[in-house]
Formats: C-alpha cells, sequence, structure tokens
C-alpha cells in the first residue's frame, strides 16, 4: 500500500495498570495512551501492562482496542532502564533508548504511525502549528502541566471521592473551563478575525448566544450555518474549501481597527484545530462528565465551554470509533446556552510568579548587591582544583570530541574547555560502579566523554528534545560504548538512583530542578548555570532560595540580579561584564547556600579560562 513502511525498529511500550472501573483503566495514562493507538489505528508497538501494587482484577473487559496486542507483567520484568523511569513509557532494542512520560510517548506514538503510513496526514496534525503541541515541558508550561499531570491526576482523585455523595469539583477543571472562554490566537490571526467581522456584519449583527450542545454533526450543517471558527476547524477533515475570491474585502473591513475586531472562539482545546491536546483530553474529561450526570447534574451547567467541547469532539472522524473500542460511551447531554463573553483565565507560561511593590525598592544591581554586602554577603569564588587540567583531545576517538557535531572549530575548542572543567570534577569524584546521570544532556557532549573516560561506571543521558538524543545516540554507537543509557523525557520522569548528577549550560531553572534531583537522591552534583535572566518562579521554586537571601532580598531584587547577570556576552564593556559576573555569582550563592541548609558541601567555582563561555561558573556539591 502506497506510503507504508515495512522495516520499523521494534519497540515495546510500557503502561501501568492498577485497575479498571466501567470500561476506564486506571492510571488515566494508560486509558489515554490505548486510546491515541486505537484513533491512530496503531499497531507498530508491543505492548505490555505493568501491574502496580494496587492492581487487583486484571481483567480487561472493553478497554483495550481489539488489534492491540497486549501483556501482563510485573515491574520486576521490565527491561533495566525502564525500571528507572515513569510509565508510560516505550524503549527500543537493545533497550538502551528510552522515551518515557505521557506527553513525550504520545508524540512518538503519532510520530512513528505516520512513518507507517504518510497517507495519514491527519495523525501528523495531531502535533499542531510548528508540530509543537505538548512539546514544552511540564515544569515550564503550564499547559503541558495542566494536560499531562493535573487533570488526569485531579480526575482520578475525583472518581475515588464519587463514591461521596458530594465530591468536590476539581480547580484543575474549573481552569481548563476558563481556558475554553479565552480568545484563540492562532497565526493568521488577523486574517480570521476580519473574515469572521465580515461574516457577522453579514448577519446582521455582533456575536450571539452560542448554542453549547449541537446534535448536527458536520456533514449536516452547510458552511453558512457554521460560525467561522467551525468552518477552519472542520476543513481540516472534510473537503470543504473556502471560496475562491478575486476581489478584496469591504473597505470597512479591510479598514477596521485591530481592537474592533471580534476575538475568535475555541472550537477544540488548543484553539481551532483538533490537537494531541485534545486526544489527552477526552477520556479524563468523559469519566469526569459521567460522575456529573450521574451524582451532580445541577453542576452541568456550569461548564458549557466543556460541555460543548465534549459534543464537538465526537464530530471528528474516527473519535467515536476509537473511543467504542476503548471502553468509552459517548454521554448525552442536555442542552446548554451560554454568551461568548471573554473570561479571565489567570493561565500563564510559567505559574507562580510573585508580583510585588515594595515601595523601598531602588532598581539596578548596584543597590541589591550593596544590601547584601551590608549583611555579609560578597561575590566569593573558590578556587578552581586544577585550572590547567585538559583532556589529551588529540588522542580521544573523533566521536568524543565536540568537533564532531554541527558548530565551527572557535565554539567547538571553547566546548572542550568547558568539558575540561566539568570532566575533572566528575572524575574525581566518581568511583567504579557509579551512576551518573548527564542532565539536559543535549547531543552529549558531556555524557559521551563521561561513559568513554569512566568504563566502569553507568552513564544516563537525560534530554527532552528527542534530535539531541539521537545525534548523540549516534555518536555513542560509533564508540560502541556499553555502559551508556538514552532518555528522551523530562527530568522528573527519571526516578533512578545515581551518585553523581551533571549539567552543563541547564537553562534557568532547570539548574535548580538538576539540583534539586540530586539533593532529593543525595547524589553529589556539577552544574554549570546558564540563561540567569529566565529565572523566575515556577510551581515548585521559590527565589531568592536559601534562608540567608530570603531574609535580605525581595523576588524582585533577586530578579534584578538574575536579569543583569545575563549580561555577560564578550561584546558588552568590561566594566557591565564584571558587574554580570558579580551578579552570575551572588545568583549561583544562593542556589549554593540553599543546599548547604540541606546538608551539602558546595563550592561556586570559575570555569578555566574564563573565555571558555560567557556562563562560565561552576557549582559543585558533595553531601556531608
Amino acid at each position: 500500500m502506497k506510503g507504508i513502511k515495512k522495516s520499523l525498529t521494534e519497540e515495546y511500550l510500557y503502561l501501568d495498570f492498577s485497575h479498571q472501573i466501567e470500561g476506564c483503566i486506571f492510571p488515566l495514562h494508560t486509558s489515554v495512551t490505548l486510546f491515541l493507538l486505537s484513533y491512530c489505528d496503531c499497531k507498530i508497538f508491543k505492548v505490555g501492562l505493568v501491574l502496580t501494587e494496587e492492581s487487583t482484577d486484571i481483567s480487561l473487559k472493553n478497554a483495550v482496542p481489539q488489534d492491540v496486542e497486549i501483556q501482563i507483567i510485573s515491574r520486576q520484568e521490565l527491561p533495566a532502564i525502564v525500571q528507572n523511569c515513569c510509565l508510560p513509557a516505550v524503549v527500543e532494542k537493545p533497550d538502551n533508548f528510552c522515551r518515557a512520560g505521557l506527553a513525550v510517548v504520545l508524540r512518538h506514538i503519532i510520530q512513528k504511525s505516520y512513518e507507517a503510513d504518510s497517507s495519514k496526514k491527519e495523525i501528523l496534525e495531531l502535533l499542531g502549528f510548528k508540530k509543537t503541541c505538548l512539546k514544552a515541558c511540564a515544569e515550564v508550561s503550564q499547559w503541558t502541566r495542566l494536560c499531562e499531570l493535573t487533570i488526569p491526576l485531579a480526575i482520578e482523585n475525583f472518581l475515588k471521592e464519587s463514591s461521596d455523595q458530594h465530591p468536590t469539583i476539581p480547580a484543575e477543571i474549573l481552569q481548563l473551563e476558563r481556558k475554553l472562554g479565552e480568545p484563540v490566537r492562532v497565526h493568521n490571526d488577523d486574517k480570521l478575525r476580519r473574515q469572521k467581522l465580515k461574516q457577522q456584519k453579514a448577519a446582521g449583527g455582533g456575536p450571539a448566544l452560542r448554542q453549547v450542545h449541537r446534535q448536527e454533526t458536520s456533514e449536516e450543517l452547510d458552511s453558512s450555518s457554521k460560525s467561522l471558527e467551525l468552518q477552519v476547524a472542520f476543513s481540516k477533515f472534510t473537503v470543504y474549501e473556502e471560496p475562491a475570491t478575486t476581489n478584496r474585502e469591504p473597505s470597512h473591513i479591510r479598514k477596521a481597527k485591530v481592537s474592533d475586531l471580534p476575538p475568535l472562539e475555541h472550537v477544540f482545546a488548543e484553539g481551532l484545530y483538533f490537537t494531541l491536546a485534545d486526544i489527552v483530553l477526552l477520556p479524563c474529561i468523559h469519566h469526569f462528565l459521567a460522575i456529573i450526570c450521574k451524582k451532580l447534574s445541577e453542576k452541568l451547567i456550569e461548564f458549557p465551554l466543556l460541555a460543548a467541547w465534549y459534543q464537538r469532539i465526537q464530530e471528528v472522524p474516527r473519535v467515536k470509533a476509537a473511543a467504542s473500542q476503548c471502553g468509552i460511551q459517548f454521554l448525552h447531554l442536555p442542552e446548554l446556552l451560554t454568551t461568548s463573553n471573554e473570561q479571565d483565565a489567570n493561565l500563564s507560561e510559567v505559574p507562580g510568579v510573585e508580583e510585588q511593590n515594595d515601595a523601598s525598592f531602588l532598581g539596578g544591581p548596584r543597590p541589591t548587591m550593596t544590601k547584601l554586602m551590608e549583611k555579609g554577603i560578597e561575590v566569593m569564588f573558590s578556587p578552581h582544583p586544577c585550572p590547567t587540567w585538559t583532556l589529551d583531545w588529540n588522542n580521544l576517538p573523533a566521536a568524543v570530541s565536540p568537533k564532531e557535531g554541527k558548530m565551527s572549530s572557535d565554539r567547538a575548542l571553547r566546548k572542550q574547555q568547558q568539558l575540561n572543567n566539568l570532566v575533572y570534577v566528575v572524575t574525581s569524584q566518581a568511583k567504579p560502579g557509579d551512576r551518573i546521570v548527564d542532565f539536559c544532556s543535549g547531543g552529549g557532549h558531556v555524557g559521551i566523554v563521561l561513559a568513554h573516560m569512566l568504563p566502569l561506571c553507568q552513564v544516563t543521558l537525560i534530554e527532552n528534545k528527542e534530535l539531541s538524543l539521537i545525534r548523540a545516540k549516534k555518536r555513542s554507537d560509533e564508540l560502541g560504548l556499553s555502559n551508556i543509557w538514552f532518555i528522551q523525557a523530562n527530568m522528573e520522569y527519571f526516578t533512578g538512583m545515581f551518585n553523581i548528577g551533571v549539567a552543563l549550560h541547564a537553562c534557568g531553572a532547570a539548574t535548580d530542578m538538576v539540583i534539586e534531583h540530586c539533593i532529593k537522591t543525595r547524589a553529589a552534583f556539577v552544574t554549570c548555570p546558564c540563561c540567569y535572566g529566565f529565572i523566575q518562579n515556577t510551581s515548585k521554586f521559590n527565589f531568592p532560595k536559601s534562608e540567608q537571601f530570603k531574609k535580605t532580598l525581595s523576588y524582585k531584587e533577586h530578579m534584578i540580579l538574575c536579569r543583569f547577570a545575563d549580561q555577560t556576552a564578550v561584546q558588552l564593556p568590561a566594566q557591565r561584564r564584571l558587574i554580570g559576573k558579580q551578579c552570575m555569582c551572588l545568583v549561583d550563592l544562593d542556589r549554593a547556600r540553599a543546599a548547604e541548609e540541606r546538608g551539602y558541601s558546595v563550592q561556586v567555582i570559575s570555569m578555566e579560562p574564563e573565555s571558555c563561555s560567557p556562563k562560565n561558573n561552576m557549582i559543585v556539591g558533595v553531601p556531608i
């Protein structure tokens, strides 16, 4: 058949299995993954359901797509690399490359399904505009976190509580309802909003009440009766095309101010188009609405947009068939009406940013640095343990060197100098049998050198970007390394024990996530921070971090240090670079003090030579 590739790497998909209730397999991550397999008609993977400690009934009635071959296994039977990860996970033979976490695994299923049959372009379109749907990691993207983590977990807890007479509506569902009320922004936003204005003028008025419950299918509605948003959304699934026009838009449409254009309304979760986010949400929202209809029917009116989305998603081709195979029998909801006014969603890409109005605050880094000095906190670096040490790059295999990557010779030299610093510290600490994790590994510059230099240690590369990790694996294969693992995942999905964690230029708060991961495991850490200007409060961290800095600086003052810490580029004036370097040191001293408060001995060291990078600090921590 045209478009189908015959030779595919054998891959195993592992899913947690706790129990099953009314056609729903728990945890919901498993139900979501099986639903996507059904929707994509994907038969590529060998699927293993992994029994959890809560597993009781292992019958799989009406919840697994018929064409999917399932094997029930225990966690002890998992490949070693998968035992170090949260499920779901996909592993390639020979069991040294693993993808873990819901969003990463689902995106991989979509890509493999399309590779297997490239005629299924609608499958690839699930990844959205520029193929970025749920690509941003949950640590920094609140939307990914909401879809991947908080909504599935909230619904699971809601279902557990549903035996009570009055279970509490999850805050995350209220958040999603508000999200669906936000105006949609798309790449051709202005053009579509002008078309909508033209449509509204032709209809003789402004936006009317939105009918939420729609029993008509997209095929039964002609294009003249659809809103512009529905026409655009369902043109992806039908042969509908906008009529070609050679005339320009009327003058009053072309000249309308942007502020006068009507907002675009949500058709699906991310906006106008059906994406992976809708796939993730459907099993979760279905089971939420089932409980609402059964026990809290009076509450349904509070979720008109969610109900509209639930009805509309059924019109998408193959959704009903895929849902039926997974035990989802769609509910018949009553008709609801709602006005299409905007609602505030209070959803930012990074949550928890503290707003402060400090009347005594003085801008710029100098007042902040002076404030710290008055409390005895000054810029102070620990001496470098061996500033002249270097790897013998000329006698190392070519694939070990960063010169093998796609970078200029000058940049490759600086990368070698950076590696000299990190590799010296790690190799000085490492013992035979140690497990070393290269977090945010990118193309594997650090991890591959360590795996080559320390053959008696197990090195694991963790990176969220697939192409970077694939390049690293290719270099590793050329070297014939057998002591190296590759895990595509957010770092919080890595659950294995290790002795040393390392990260070269982990961006913004990613450095803090690496340090936190190491502290929880009581592992040593060697980190080189980057992108200080991107540091801000998140769902996991508040800055300043250490008690000493918290007593001295406000959040806003700490952010001033972070912003100026990014001003160390070589093209800047020397005095400005010096202030930037001092701010870098102070931000990292806060990180060091916070780790010391949790039982670590920590040093902030400047890499040698300093010209190896504008971001040339190392934070080295060892548990006491």
